[in-house]
């Protein structure tokens, strides 16, 4: 064998060593993993509630406009925080937690989850609850939402030994407000197709989200006369039979640096 072949082949082993495995090893079937409560998209209930949460923020233009709207109606939301974000504007992290609302984990550069190596994974995990960690209780279900909502086979089995609880949101409850559809219309999307224990889906960074804001204002009057309770996700969480497990999860932490170039 040649030099120039050994150094190539050297150098893609050494890439699979320290990068691992894509996890590209299918999307997850959601009515194999949802009866486990391994990954979460609703709390089905006859208990009128519903959570609305936010991704990622936090924006100092509009999750603090956002944290105004929510208080003036005192309601509280959850926030899935992207890491590099929660380094440059603290402080509005800080004001979520004092005003009640929660907080989880939306990994910390935003990668796809499509073909993510399993290192990365952990990488992106743990740096951003690094950020998140002294905001948290001891008994706290650790939260995560994979960017674009795609969860892997492969990318679950990181994420439960890493003891993270994966929340996406109802299939029906995405306005898609990311792309400016009209304030009314995100609002008529969400109220249209409302049931009992909906995770509803909406941004407070990632572009312009005043039409996201607007539509909050017509949106948590109408729930409110509708006969609904707006909660954080942990608190719906507590519909959902398995909840006590929920806090038993033995973490398994894969060795990782905590930090990334």
């Amino acid at each position: 064998m040649s030099t120039i072949v050994k150094m190539i082949v050297s150098m893609f082993l050494c890439h699979i060593l320290f990068f691992g495995p894509k996890v590209n090893a299918g999307v997850v079937n959601r009515f194999e993993v949802e009866k486990y409560g391994d990954v979460i998209w609703e709390v089905p209930s006859k208990k009128k509630q519903v959570a609305i949460t936010f991704d990622d923020g936090p924006d100092p233009v509009y999750t603090t406009q956002i944290l105004d709207v929510l208080k003036k109606e005192g309601v509280h939301a959850t926030f899935f925080l992207i890491g590099k974000r929660v380094e440059k504007y603290p402080e509005i992290v800080k004001r979520e937690l004092k005003e009640g609302h929660e907080i989880g984990n939306h990994t910390y550069n935003h990668p796809s989850f499509h073909t993510i190596s399993r290192h990365k994974v952990v990488v992106e995990t743990r740096k951003t609850e690094h950020l998140l960690d002294p905001a948290h209780h001891s008994d706290y279900i650790k939260l995560f939402r994979p960017p674009g909502g795609t969860v892997t086979e492969n990318s679950l089995k990181v994420l439960k030994k890493e003891g993270y609880k994966v929340i996406l949101w109802s299939w029906h409850q995405d306005p898609r407000d990311w792309t400016n559809p009209g304030s009314e219309r995100i609002a008529r999307h969400i109220l249209t197709n409302l049931k009992n224990g909906d995770i509803i889906l909406l941004h407070d960074s990632g572009g312009n989200r005043s039409q996201t804001v607007a539509a909050l204002k017509i949106i948590l009057p109408k729930l409110k006369e509708m006969g609904y309770e707006i909660v954080t996700v942990d608190e719906l969480l507590k519909m959902h039979p398995r909840y006590n497990e929920f806090h038993e999860t033995e973490v398994k932490k894969e060795e990782a640096p905590l930090l990334i170039e």
